[in-house]
């Protein structure tokens, strides 16, 4: 059964379940999570202003049954996203995890965002227009292949939607897996988050030029290394061993380390010890798990050494990140 929603009803929703929001940070840069509304669905927002006319989003959620949200006529800035995981449809198109969406500003007439029940991860940075005019402009000039990004109030926006490259995994993967905090982790989002956007422009101009990117891997074999790390982040306890991982997606074991490496940045284990830690991070900050709870529901066996991996990754105990948390 699907559920449908006002976007001001959705909007509401949102505000009773975020009475008081949880900063992250006491400095100058807003680093808030915002819990996702329990009448839909479980997790979380995390919401990090980087810079005036920058937001960061993090979207890690699932939903309970499908959702429709009926959305206003609203001002769009400029939007780049990244799917991760869950399949989602808006403005006619049909978007699942491997794609990205690059939004120019201007008018966005509203419609209907169907979301489909269960997990999703999604990465979005919002810019003000202005702002990225003078971050891609040369001497006030708009190179003639990116103008069509910045429309008047009254006109509608422009879309494109794509294929998520190797590159841009990358960056993605880093910024969920930001190894600082303060100030440091300010810097170190907006350069991935600039990155991203030079990746995005790079994609467009060759796009409006009629120009395609060259696929690192074929097809059939992207999907066989995302269906790797999907069995991984579903046996995050009891992972199985590389051999057998190839073998239950139909690659060799060197095809899959070296398709893993190229389309993640990391060796198949690096990926795993990193997620089950990201994993841990939100458990600690979103549930009431003690601290061993959570080391043994994400699959380490030594309480000594998830305290030392996560200190090493987030620069704290776990127990001095989840009390941070519930201050």
């Amino acid at each position: 059964m699907t559920t449908t929603i006002s976007a001001q009803a959705y909007e509401e929703l949102w505000q009773e379940a975020n009475p008081i929001l949880q900063q992250l940070n006491s400095l100058s840069y807003s680093d808030v999570i915002l819990q996702f509304p329990s009448e839909l669905g479980q997790g979380f927002q995390q919401a990090i202003n980087l810079h005036q006319g920058i937001e960061l989003t993090i979207d890690n959620y699932q939903l309970h049954s499908d959702l429709a949200t009926k959305l206003n006529e609203h001002d769009h800035p400029i939007q780049y996203g990244f799917c991760l995981a869950g399949s989602f449809r808006s403005g006619g198109d049909d978007l699942s995890p491997g794609q990205y969406w690059f939004c120019g500003s201007g008018l966005a007439s509203g419609g209907v965002f169907e979301r489909s029940r269960g997990q999703y991860l999604q990465i979005n940075v919002h810019i003000a227009p202005e702002l990225c005019q003078s971050l891609i402009g040369t001497a006030g000039q708009i190179a003639s292949e990116l103008l069509h990004l910045f429309r008047e109030p009254h006109q509608e926006y422009q879309y494109r939607h794509g294929k998520v490259t190797p590159v841009m995994r990358l960056a993605l993967q880093q910024i969920l897996h930001c190894p600082y905090q303060g100030i440091t982790k300010q810097i170190y989002l907006e350069s991935k988050v600039l990155e991203l956007l030079a990746l995005m422009v790079e994609q467009e101009i060759e796009f409006q030029r009629g120009k395609t990117p060259t696929p690192l891997l074929n097809t059939d074999d992207l999907d066989r290394i995302y269906q790797a790390r999907k069995i991984l982040m579903q046996r995050l306890a009891n992972p199985p061993s590389l051999i057998d991982l190839a073998r239950q997606v139909g690659l060799n074991d060197y095809a899959l380390k070296r398709g893993f490496q190229q389309v993640f940045g990391k060796t198949v284990f690096g990926y795993l010890h990193d997620y089950r830690l990201e994993q841990a991070q939100q458990l600690l900050a979103t549930s009431e798990m003690k601290v061993t709870e959570v080391a043994d529901a994400i699959g380490f066996e030594s309480r000594s050494y998830f305290a030392s991996a996560f200190r090493k990754k987030f620069g704290m105990s776990p127990k001095a990140y989840q009390m941070q948390c519930k201050v």
